[in-house]
């Protein structure tokens, strides 16, 4: 499980595997899309690229 901050209901919640929908390893690091327990879906950026940046940016994908 991991923390993240939902801009939808503006709340810090807790994501439980169970909440994950898909992971995706691009070359800035590993994604983990997931639905917030007040129904909207995020994604949230981790990994070793994701360490290593010094701003860290919103949870953006490309598409």
């Amino acid at each position: 499980m991991f923390d993240i901050h939902c801009p939808a209901c503006d709340r810090r919640q807790l994501v439980f595997p169970s909440q994950i929908t898909a992971m995706v390893n691009d070359e800035q690091g590993i994604v983990v899309m997931y639905t917030c327990w007040c129904g909207a879906a995020g994604a949230w950026r981790t990994g070793a690229a994701q360490a290593d940046a010094a701003v860290a940016p919103e949870h953006v994908l490309a598409s």
